[in-house]
């Protein structure tokens, strides 16, 4: 047995935790007035991770120099893993612990990034995107949450589901086939697109498509030998960035019913009752892995230890499967 209530303690200890786990614990899990969950959320821009991030922010808009690669960045070169720390990472770590869009400083962030931001494959301005729909399914989610429109990128999207329903960055070599990971930015950014503009039926259809692709594959098997897909999917990986996990999946789930009201798929219960058996004894999660790269700073205490946010995701989806069950 766990003490739910020193586990929503740690998740808002005023000194160790910060305003960007705060205000959602406030929100999914303890039910909080708007205006209680709002007056944290908004802390998000002056104090903490939020902060900290717009802090390194260029005097051009960007970050560090590039839209998805560092300006300094050497292709090729001995540096471990992908950097982290340019502009489509950090918007999409923005939104994550929720930056406000209505802030004053959004409407000039935004700008400035598609006066100066040009992506690295071939000089495409930011926000009209560039070809792979991973990084487009990124930039959707981004760009619709801090009010751009990014119509023609949704529509590109579209026109590039396979013919399994989902999605995958190497179609353009070949590939007929689609990947959790790629599909799982495509449908997260059509979702968010949704939210933001109601959408239409042919975005709903698309992304439902992309949904059935991970649902029939119980989010993380393989629909031709019923074998795990990757065993890196069944661990718990943050920040995700381009990273498919079941976790991840089950909180997309979750956010789209927030928006249907649909009540969660049976075939969600798998991956369900893998959160459920990673559960600590303290009653948090841990974090098993994080993408190797050059970051800003470490939101998380270290791979093997409980993960504030790892523990934030897995008690809201739980929370609202429980509800149904």
């Amino acid at each position: 047995m766990t003490d739910e209530q020193a586990v929503i303690d740690w998740l808002m200890d005023p000194d160790e935790s910060d305003p960007a786990i705060r205000w959602q614990v406030m929100r999914d899990l303890l039910d909080a007035p708007a205006e209680e969950w709002q007056a944290e959320r908004a802390r998000v821009e002056t104090h903490g991770w939020g902060a900290r991030l717009l802090a390194h922010q260029d005097d051009d808009g960007q970050w560090d120099g590039g839209a998805h690669f560092p300006a300094d960045y050497v292709w090729g070169g001995t540096e471990p893993g992908q950097p982290w720390t340019t502009t489509s990472h950090v918007l999409a770590q923005l939104r994550e612990f929720g930056l406000d869009p209505a802030s004053d400083r959004v409407p000039r962030m935004v700008r400035l990034i598609g006066e100066n931001a040009r992506w690295e494959h071939d000089g495409q301005p930011y926000w009209e995107g560039e070809v792979e729909p991973c990084i487009n399914g990124l930039t959707v989610a981004n760009g619709a949450y801090f009010g751009v429109d990014v119509t023609p990128i949704v529509s590109r999207l579209l026109d590039e589901r396979l013919d399994d329903g989902g999605w995958n960055c190497d179609a353009e070599y070949g590939s007929v086939r689609s990947s959790f990971d790629t599909t799982i930015n495509v449908v997260e950014g059509l979702l968010q697109y949704e939210q933001v503009t109601g959408g239409t039926d042919a975005i709903r259809e698309a992304r439902r498509s992309g949904e059935e692709y991970l649902l029939a594959r119980s989010l993380f098997r393989r629909l031709s030998s019923g074998e795990p897909a990757d065993p890196r999917y069944l661990a718990f990986v943050h920040p995700n960035r381009w990273h498919y996990d079941v976790l991840r999946g089950l909180d997309h789930f979750r956010a789209a019913a927030a928006l249907t009201g649909a009540a969660p798929d049976s075939r969600l219960g798998e991956a369900i009752d893998h959160v459920r058996a990673r559960r600590l004894e303290d009653g948090t999660w841990p974090l098993d892995w994080n993408p190797t790269g050059r970051t800003w700073f470490d939101v998380d205490d270290g791979e093997g230890r409980p993960s504030r946010w790892v523990t934030l995701r897995a008690l809201r989806v739980l929370r609202w499967w429980d509800a149904h069950h």
